[in-house]
């Protein structure tokens, strides 16, 4: 069984980031700005039954560039990313949930507020998560890889 996941967030919330952390266990400093879609696999184990992910990483969304709603046709929910760092990308990510439920309708997903390890210069606190109102949430880090695997298990167990 294949499930198309989508990585859907504000520009530099550190959406490749989770997806190397989650598919190859690496982090890396650099940052490249992704173009368009970068397509990744990976083979998961749910409820004793094996679904290979197919992880469509988009492109940030700022005033420059548009999340092309036709790239989330078929998928079978999306992880939707916010900089916990930066609270207007918590705020981009409550425009892009309305976008997508306009033209696609509601679809699972669950929010993933990274960067949790800086949590020390973190904009976006518990009550601002909970404003949201997402179901299901979760604080993440590429960096440590907290929470990664989590959100990930989430949103697959919710697209069963």
């Amino acid at each position: 069984m294949q499930k198309k996941v989508c990585m859907v967030g504000g520009f530099a919330v550190g959406k490749t980031s989770l997806v190397a952390r989650f598919v190859k266990s690496i982090f890396s400093e650099k940052y490249l700005t992704t173009v368009g879609v970068k397509i990744d696999k990976k083979v998961v184990r749910v409820n004793d039954k094996e679904i290979t992910l197919i992880l469509w990483d988009l492109a940030g969304e700022d005033e420059f560039l548009q999340v092309r709603m036709s790239y989330l046709r078929g998928c079978a929910g999306y992880l939707l990313v916010a900089d916990g760092t930066r609270l207007p990308t918590l705020e981009k990510a409550a425009d892009l949930r309305s976008r997508i439920e306009r033209e696609l309708g509601r679809l699972p997903f669950v929010l993933a507020v990274n960067k949790l390890d800086l949590d020390k210069q973190w904009e976006v606190d518990d009550a601002a998560i909970r404003d949201f109102g997402a179901a299901t949430w979760v604080k993440t880090s590429a960096k440590t890889g907290e929470g990664v695997e989590e959100a990930f298990a989430m949103l697959v167990r919710q697209t069963c």
